[in-house]
């Protein structure tokens, strides 16, 4: 077990729940994602489809965008991305393109997530990490649906 990966993880995910807090707090589905190289963020995001009218502005899809261009790269190949819910089939693919190091992912989706297709549609490198603040994440969820219907 290695501490300070672990506590890495935490401190990153940590910034995409910000970030997910902010998107519930603007009304759209609470999901916060950042793009890290080393120890540095290259690209953030937070589900914007709503405000955007744009069904792929998902939190993952906007940090890729982000760190790509910070980058001048369309690869992210030494890049972890940290996103508080499983990512969609949609965004799954743009992380297989991007050759994404590692995704650290906080809650599971299993309506919409892509591990019901299995993990093949990441790209073989990818490695996944799954339920760092997952429960924060989750309930922050529960939390935006019930206000929802209320």
């Amino acid at each position: 077990m290695d501490i300070q990966a672990d506590l890495l993880d935490q401190y990153f995910m940590g910034e995409a729940y910000r970030l997910a807090r902010q998107a519930y707090e603007e009304g759209e589905i609470p999901v916060g994602a950042v793009v890290v190289s080393g120890e540095r963020i290259l690209g953030k995001g937070y589900n914007q489809t709503e405000k955007l009218h744009d069904v792929t502005a998902h939190a993952e899809m906007i940090a890729i965008t982000a760190a790509s261009d910070y980058l001048g790269s369309k690869y992210l190949t030494d890049c972890t991305l940290y996103v508080t819910l499983e990512p969609c089939v949609m965004c799954a693919g743009a992380l297989y393109w991007t050759q994404m190091e590692r995704v650290v992912m906080g809650a599971e989706d299993e309506k919409r997530g892509f591990s019901r297709l299995g993990t093949g549609i990441l790209h073989p490198r990818t490695r996944l990490v799954k339920g760092v603040l997952g429960e924060e994440s989750r309930e922050l969820l529960l939390k935006f649906f019930k206000r929802l219907r209320t």
